[in-house]
């Protein structure tokens, strides 16, 4: 089995290309997808951010105060790192479980959909990387479109490597400006070749 990992900065389209990727028969695991899961109400992760942050991270549903959690983690790198060491770890071992069972299956190609998958020295996992990628000006105003605020959206960008020395690593790079269909036409060339 291929494995690829799919990376870029926020708001640059990782989601669109997973998407793309799904419907042209890859299999996709998001990492976003899996920490959504550990911090369900029960969950260990879960404990342990509230043990770390305090109880006012959890709303009175039992549910992730994420507001309240994103201002903090943006706002301090120790409390981001603090954060991180709870939930990467098990991150890592949801999409590395996941590639196990791909690979008992026998499926020919597989992608991890990785943020931060440099800065969390995942490369070496992966045969190729793709990275998606846009303009400064682009990116900030599809994050503005999710209701952030100039300093929030500068917080996310700064908490990521900047996306040029990600395009730099990477094996493969889609621009995500443009119609969809640009995009995934992008994707398909990828493919054909990896």
């Amino acid at each position: 089995m291929k494995l690829c990992g799919l990376t870029g900065g926020v708001g640059m389209g990782k989601s669109t290309a997973a998407g793309f990727l799904l419907s042209h028969g890859v299999r996709v695991v998001d990492t976003d997808d899996l920490a959504r899961r550990l911090v369900q109400p029960g969950q260990p992760a879960l404990t342990e951010i509230a043990n770390t942050f305090g109880a006012e991270m959890i709303l009175t549903a039992g549910e992730l105060n994420r507001a309240a959690l994103a201002s903090r983690v943006f706002a301090d790198p120790v409390a981001r790192q603090q954060l991180e060491a709870i939930l990467h770890p098990r991150i890592q071992a949801g999409w590395l479980a996941q590639v196990a069972a791909w690979r008992a299956e026998n499926c020919p190609l597989g992608c991890v959909v990785i943020p931060l998958l440099f800065e969390t020295q995942a490369a070496a996992y992966f045969e190729r990387i793709i990275c998606v990628a846009c303009s400064p000006a682009a990116q900030r105003e599809r994050l503005a479109g999710r209701g952030w605020s100039r300093e929030q959206i500068q917080q996310r960008i700064a908490a990521q490597w900047a996306v040029e020395k990600k395009i730099s690593r990477a094996d493969y790079v889609i621009w995500t400006e443009g119609n969809p269909e640009i995009h995934e036409r992008q994707i398909e060339k990828v493919l054909q070749r990896i």
